[in-house]
């Protein structure tokens, strides 16, 4: 029963993470290729796990990097108004963790360490560190 539970509680937590990504997905206006790359999944696998009822998991990777998307979407609210919040990601960017590229590039070709450096990032020009 105990297993039962604790898959439940996955399962809850992967629709509730795809969920959320998707909306911020569709708010920052990514393309489905760049949507995918930043879950970390074939862009069919996408296709599928943003639609309610997906039945496949997410492993601990995918799960910091939605969760490091919800926290640089948070930031982002907090310390830019619209409409740079939602343009940020997906704007040439000259800042030290990026060098003219887009952040949502960086984040794409450097992996995890670059999804967490950019929320710190965020966080520490929004005076959270």
């Amino acid at each position: 029963m105990e297993v039962a539970a604790k898959r439940h509680d996955a399962e809850g937590m992967t629709a509730v993470a795809l969920k959320a990504f998707g909306n911020v997905a569709s708010e920052w206006h990514l393309a489905l290729h760049e949507a995918a790359a930043l879950a970390d999944m074939s862009e069919s696998t996408w296709k599928r796990a943003r639609k309610p009822g997906y039945t496949g998991g997410l492993g601990k990777d995918q799960m910091l990097r939605l969760s490091a998307i919800i926290g640089i979407y948070k930031a982002l609210k907090l310390y830019f108004s619209e409409p740079i919040a939602v343009q940020w990601m997906t704007l040439p960017n000259s800042g030290p963790l990026f060098n003219g590229a887009r952040p949502v590039d960086t984040l794409i070709e450097e992996g995890l360490p670059q999804f967490l450096r950019v929320r710190n990032y965020l966080d520490a020009l929004r005076g959270g560190q």
